[in-house]
């Protein structure tokens, strides 16, 4: 199996990993939000339908997204695209057949941090004008 295919299973099993931490993660938080109401019931204590219908709702972020947050956001992207494309150049010597799609991912995320930074300008316009 040649390096850059290492690379490549690598890559798609720290992604499973991460993937799954997460969803690990995210189940453990709803345990323990859930667990006092789980010992509440079982010291057979009166609740209240409100508190119950509290606990049991999932917790959801009404809050708009700061442009700030985009802001940086596009700015590291953009930093990490640069930096990507330039690390092509020297890569590519050694492994000639990585330099292109390397120099390729660091458009894409340049691109894409660009994006983000035009959002975050977009939405601070729109802010603006809304009053």
């Amino acid at each position: 199996m040649t390096a850059l295919a290492l690379f490549g299973v690598a890559f798609w099993i720290f992604l499973a990993i991460a993937t799954i931490a997460g969803v690990v993660a995210d189940y453990k938080k709803r345990q323990l939000e859930i667990e006092p109401l789980r010992a509440a019931i079982e010291r057979g204590a009166q609740l209240d339908p409100a508190v119950i219908e509290k606990l049991m709702m999932r917790e959801r972020s009404d809050r708009p997204v700061n442009p700030m947050d985009l802001k940086v956001g596009g700015i590291i992207t953009t930093a990490s695209g640069i930096g990507v494309g330039i690390g092509s150049f020297f890569v590519g010597p050694w492994m000639p057949v990585a330099h292109y799609p390397l120099l390729a991912l660091g458009i894409v995320a340049l691109f894409v941090g660009a994006g983000l930074l035009i959002a975050a300008k977009a939405m601070q316009s729109a802010r603006a004008s809304a009053g």
